[in-house]
């Protein structure tokens, strides 16, 4: 596939099976996400892999931090937090690992760490590998951020979830340049 048909055409795909990407195809999209944009050469990312069994206990990690909040978490609630990590055979958590920099701003490191997760999902939509990037209230939670072991410096910028689409990928709507896209001034 081209990078532009890659471009182009990828798209989220939330039904994911085994298998997960084999060890030949996480070296293609670990590689892809450390191309991103990088001003400075900070390098303010770093990704976590979980599969197999971290899976079952991510999600108890999510569980624990909706008891540790606010509100009691209904039986639903705590089940739907356990199941989350169990969409996919394997998750790649981004993180935004900020570097002190007087160049450059921590708002760039995480756009770069972003970006970052976005090649991965091109290099994976490049390669056949179904994925879909969710965040949600865990990626800001700070039980789930200290169990997960992230500094001071860090957090989640996505939870990308890869495997084998269970369904036939869906054409992605085509969109008119022309209504996003303005001279200025006008």
């Amino acid at each position: 596939m081209d990078a532009l048909d890659a471009l182009i055409n990828r798209v989220s795909v939330p039904r994911l099976s085994e298998p997960a990407p084999d060890a030949e195809q996480r070296e293609v999209l670990f590689r892809a996400a450390l191309r991103a944009p990088d001003h400075g050469q900070l390098r303010p990312w770093r990704f976590l892999t979980v599969e197999g069994d971290a899976r079952q206990a991510l999600g108890e990690l999510f569980a624990e931090a909706l008891m540790a909040g606010d509100a009691e978490p209904s039986p639903e609630a705590l089940n739907k937090a356990r199941a989350m990590p169990l969409r996919a055979p394997l998750m790649v958590v981004v993180i935004a690992s900020v570097k002190a920099s007087p160049k450059v701003p921590a708002q760039e490191q995480i756009i770069a760490a972003s970006c970052a997760a976005h090649g991965i999902l091109l290099a994976a939509h490049a390669q056949g590998i179904g994925a879909v990037w969710r965040t949600g209230d865990m990626a800001t939670n700070a039980h789930v951020a200290a169990g997960l072991g992230l500094s001071a410096n860090e957090q989640v910028v996505a939870y990308l979830y890869l495997g084998t689409a269970e369904r036939e990928l869906r054409t992605p709507p085509t969109l008119n340049v022309e209504d996003f896209v303005s001279a200025w001034p006008r």
